[in-house]
């Protein structure tokens, strides 16, 4: 990843508080410049838009988001974006369904985790929404095992639970323009996998830490 920022970053940023009225909650830790993966509820395809315009410009420009890259290689713009702007990790939504048979998509799998960690590398931090999907915004979904195979690959990055409230209303699914609505991010304590921890009992555990932060926020 280049240490250039796009001369545009800081207008797309600003627009997209702007648009969503993004109000910011740090309730269990705070902007930091170490190496984290956040990772949160999904819910419309401004997620990351909002979630990375929300960080602090010097956080921002070593942040790069896991997207899907069929919606951001659809148009010229959007790929322009992902690709120069946002510095975006594209990956393929439903890879390792669309194997036939199970080494291959336990090879897919691995390569997916691979180009996650090389995206890390030594000093960028991730965006990742670990339901793989877009959900109602009524419950945060079952997250998927990327998540946890990403965090044993790189133990030393700080895995930080965000939940985004609203966003499901300001882009609703199927639509294109945002409608103007105030919306709430909140990042909570980070957690990490502890010795002999399942997948399934950390992933669950992610879960609840992304989902209890609803609470926080105000009503």
């Amino acid at each position: 990843m280049s240490d250039g920022i796009h001369p545009i970053a800081s207008l797309l940023a600003a627009v997209a508080r702007g648009i969503t009225g993004v109000q910011v909650q740090w309730a269990g830790c705070e902007p930091d410049l170490r190496q984290r993966i956040y990772f949160a509820n999904h819910t419309s395809h401004l997620d990351f838009v909002v979630l990375w315009s929300a960080l602090p410009s010097e956080i921002r420009a070593h942040t790069r988001p896991i997207a899907a890259k069929d919606y951001w290689e659809d148009t010229p713009l959007r790929h322009y974006l992902a690709e120069n702007v946002f510095k975006a990790v594209l990956v393929e939504r439903g890879a390792m369904s669309k194997t036939k048979f199970h080494d291959e998509a336990k090879f897919v799998g691995r390569s997916l985790i691979e180009d996650m960690a090389a995206a890390l590398g030594d000093r960028n931090s991730l965006i990742l929404f670990p339901e793989g999907t877009r959900g109602t915004g009524e419950k945060v979904g079952e997250f998927r095992g990327g998540l946890y195979h990403l965090a044993v690959r790189r133990p030393d990055v700080e895995l930080v639970p965000a939940y985004m409230e609203n966003m499901n209303r300001i882009l609703p699914k199927g639509e294109f323009l945002p409608v103007p609505m105030l919306s709430l991010l909140t990042f909570g304590k980070p957690i990490q996998v502890v010795p002999h921890e399942t997948k399934e009992v950390f992933l669950e555990r992610a879960r609840d830490a992304v989902s209890s932060l609803r609470r926080i926020g105000p009503a």
